[in-house]
């Protein structure tokens, strides 16, 4: 199979002939239609989280259809097709995985980062940790749901219900928990780098009643803010622009240091938090909304072989919506 190799942080991934991979007794072998490209990958090939073994496959938002099954497998039929998030394998047995927080399991396993990636051909994944799809999308558009919709989702809901909230960082997440946010009747601020007029533009037309700025303030105090961008100096500017009892929610997996602020800024109740990972609960919920909103995915389609240029124009922040790797049709 053809499959794209990370092989040392900050060098561009390579074009390889690898064996196709052999399911174990749990795992179901993928035939790879697309994989969404995230932030997440470029913390990985990028130094920021600490490096796996190497050589790796990266990419994590699968979207695939059965070609083999493990002894074991009684979930999936050949020919089905599936999606495979970040979250690719927990223990079970832990006090968070009883407690229904497997997302915190301390033996977790992650597709495209301790397990096998979809910049590939094939792929394998644990049967428990893949999804069904909703119909009503095709591979291309379905990919980004898989990351930035359910980890997005997540987020969402950890940052309540309050009418008011403001988005920071107008990437692949934000333009799809718009999406749900309006749907849920709310307002939605955006705030994306100092001008970039054209992202502020495109969260307009998704429904945001104000973009700006990450520096400036909204034109009204909002009652929870997300922030996806992974820049820690953002946190205070979210804290400054929540009323009292707000809630700022951290929904990325890596974030660059976070400065010191005054406690004025926390005081009156407002709370921040960090997402970590996802759980099953939440894709089988997002993945089934999804269709009834209808979200709508805004996708720039590359090439396998051009997964490095589409890795560097959402470094360089020239991405709207998510990136997709389109691998074959399915």
């Amino acid at each position: 199979m053809r499959a794209m190799v990370f092989t040392a942080p900050g060098q561009p991934l390579e074009y390889r002939d690898l064996p196709v991979p052999t399911p174990q007794p749990e795992e179901v072998l993928i035939r790879v239609e697309a994989c969404a490209v995230c932030r997440t990958d470029l913390h990985i090939i990028d130094g920021e989280l600490p490096a796996p073994n190497l050589p790796l496959i990266p990419g994590h938002q699968i979207v695939g259809t059965i070609e083999r099954l493990g002894a074991r497998v009684t979930r999936w039929t050949v020919g089905q097709r599936v999606g495979v998030p970040w979250l690719g394998w927990t223990c079970g047995e832990c006090r968070f995985c009883r407690d229904g927080r497997e997302n915190l399991c301390d033996q977790a396993q992650f597709t495209g980062y301790t397990r096998p990636g979809g910049f590939a051909e094939y792929t394998i994944a644990d049967q428990r940790f893949c999804f069904a799809l909703p119909t009503d999308y095709d591979a291309t558009a379905v990919a980004p749901l898989l990351c930035a919709g359910l980890i997005g989702y997540r987020a969402l809901r950890l940052a309540g219900t309050g009418e008011r909230l403001g988005i920071y960082g107008f990437g692949a997440a934000a333009h799809l928990m718009t999406q749900v946010a309006r749907w849920q009747g709310r307002e939605v601020f955006a705030f994306t780098r100092p001008g970039d007029t054209e992202g502020q533009r495109f969260a307009r037309e998704l429904g945001a009643v104000w973009a700006g700025s990450s520096t400036e303030l909204p034109p009204v105090p909002l009652d929870a803010a997300i922030i996806f961008a992974p820049v820690g100096d953002l946190v205070p500017y979210a804290l400054r622009a929540v009323e009292k009892g707000g809630v700022v929610v951290c929904g990325g997996i890596h974030m660059s240091q976070i400065p010191a602020f005054a406690y004025e800024l926390l005081w009156g109740e407002r709370v921040l938090r960090s997402v970590a990972n996802l759980t099953r609960e939440d894709g089988e919920a997002f993945l089934q909304l999804a269709p009834q909103i209808p979200v709508r995915t805004t996708v720039q389609i590359f090439p396998l072989t051009e997964l490095n240029t589409a890795l560097n124009a959402l470094r360089q922040g020239k991405l709207q919506g998510a990136a997709v790797i389109q691998i074959s049709q399915g």
